[in-house]
């Protein structure tokens, strides 16, 4: 016990000393993400987004309603189930890099460290569809139900024109809470998706026996639709990797965040699947699917449109965020153009990204309208769901890689990764038969660029900007504030930065 004092004494007595001996140097260390605003989101807050981002409520509602379509009721339950442990896996690969790395690049950072640019730049064009995809079709369902519910209530929103109309207003609020700081945006989605949540399971826990009468798909592959609706509902927790910069504890509590998103979301939907399949929720479904053309009170149903059309524009706003995170760090290293990396001055929030991505989502929603949703929409559906497939299974093959590349491999990881990966790529492959079997070209067409994304994009990188295919991997680093003096060496790194250098620790006498 004495030498043991004796040692922290020692090592403490150095640092006292390098602390007044130390010489700061003339441009002091500094985060390249330090343009966000570091340290200000609290834990409460980041898993805020990244719950927001899978939609719980309105998934609680979709899920059971593919169950039914597919006539798939105990095996769409444990199908709830099985996505929910794949799922997990995968989000425990992710905390490989959670725990170790802080980025606003999130997935697409993390997957540099195992699969190099070509892996990342991958990873990076399936989470831009991903997020892009999933906002558009939550902004046109959150305006859709808008519309019922107005419709309820006797005020008329007019055709197409209205329906656009209400996307455009919907997208600017958006847009403002997301420009006005992240810090805002956090608590407004915590307050709507809370709200829409109680809602939503005080519904399917309400015993009613009435039968639901939706009209089966006849479609094949039943099992395989519900598996991809199930991990499509999941996906998003992996939004709350790009804000770690901006949190208060980025290691902490993004890991944490990372874990339990999967398992507390997966509860609900395998909750909302037990629920159907055990007779309950038919009062939600028939609200739900026809309105008060079965008897339900009006009240009711407007609720239902306002907490569902709540969750599903919780998450288009979610997904703006981390879309707009994910642009803006590959603006940093100039992958895409240098105007991503613009951050407004009052705010700190990227709003040329933000602007560019409320845009599109606006554009796609609108079109949606336009083509009068059916089939437009589900070639949208797929293509998101492939998308995040093909991330998940690639960032799962990079953690095992870093952790062998750097000697902390574990027999817990690999069986995660293999899991994970063969789970994803299994759903994956029996998409594209399906998708091959409907000869749906386009959308077969989308899923081929989609994989050989990365291959593209790095050899355009190549040719056209090698420096920014080297910058590609830009992480969030302490700064000479963060540290004590003497406490760390300075040097310059590869780009030209002052950073800081860790010191070996004194040698106990």
């Amino acid at each position: 016990m004495r030498g043991y004092f004796s040692a922290i004494m020692s090592a403490l007595e150095h640092a006292i000393t390098a602390s007044f001996a130390a010489h700061e140097p003339q441009r002091p260390a500094l985060s390249p993400l330090r343009a966000l605003g570091r340290r200000q989101l609290s834990g409460i807050e980041v898993f805020a987004q990244s719950v927001a981002t899978t939609a719980p409520a309105a998934s609680m509602v979709i899920l059971p309603v593919t169950m039914l379509t597919h006539e798939t009721m105990l095996g769409g339950l444990l199908t709830v189930f099985a996505a929910t442990v794949a799922v997990s896996l995968i989000a425990f690969c992710v905390s490989q890099f959670t725990r170790r790395f802080s980025s606003s690049g999130g997935l697409y950072s993390f997957t540099v460290k195992g699969s190099g640019p070509r892996g990342a730049l991958t990873v990076g064009a399936a989470m831009l569809c991903k997020y892009c995809a999933s906002g558009a079709m939550t902004l046109y369902f959150g305006g859709q139900a808008v519309r019922r519910a107005l419709g309820e209530i006797g005020i008329p929103t007019g055709g197409s024109i209205g329906a656009i109309a209400i996307h455009v207003i919907i997208a600017a609020v958006l847009l403002a809470c997301l420009l006005r700081g992240v810090r805002f945006a956090a608590i407004a989605i915590l307050l709507v998706e809370l709200c829409s949540l109680l809602f939503i399971a005080a519904l399917l826990v309400f015993p009613d026996s009435r039968s639901v009468a939706i009209e089966p798909s006849g479609a094949p592959h039943g099992l395989v639709l519900v598996a991809l609706a199930a991990m499509f509902s999941l996906a998003g927790f992996e939004s709350s990797t790009f804000f770690a910069p901006e949190a208060k504890r980025p290691l902490v509590n993004v890991t944490r965040t990372v874990l339990s998103t999967p398992l507390i979301c997966g509860a609900l939907f395998t909750f909302a699947a037990w629920a159907v399949w055990s007779g309950r929720g038919g009062l939600l479904l028939d609200a739900y699917q026809h309105g008060t053309s079965t008897g339900i009170d009006a009240w009711l149903v407007i609720a239902l449109d306002v907490g569902l059309g709540c969750s599903w524009l919780a998450s288009a706003m979610a997904s703006s965020n981390a879309a707009s995170r994910l642009l803006y760090t590959m603006g940093i290293e100039k992958v895409v153009s240098r105007q991503f990396a613009m951050v407004h001055r009052t705010f700190r929030t990227p709003h040329v990204a933000l602007y560019v991505v409320v845009v599109g989502l606006v554009i796609v929603s609108s079109s949606l309208v336009l083509a009068g949703g059916s089939v437009a929409l589900d070639d949208v559906r797929l293509l998101a769901r492939a998308a995040v497939l093909v991330g998940y299974a690639v960032v799962a093959v990079a953690a095992v890689v870093f952790l062998r590349r750097i000697g902390e491999l574990t027999t817990t990881v690999v069986l995660a990764g293999v899991l994970a990966c063969a789970a994803g790529c299994a759903v994956l492959v029996n998409l594209v038969v399906t998708v091959s079997l409907q000869q749906n070209a386009a959308l077969l067409a989308m899923l081929a660029v989609l994989a050989v994304s990365g291959f593209l994009w790095r050899a355009f990188l190549h040719r056209a900007r090698p420096q920014a295919l080297a910058a590609v991997g830009v992480f969030d680093s302490a700064e000479s504030r963060d540290v004590l003096p003497g406490a760390a060496s300075y040097g310059e790194n590869s780009r030209g930065a002052v950073a800081l250098v860790k010191q070996p620790r004194p040698q106990a006498r």
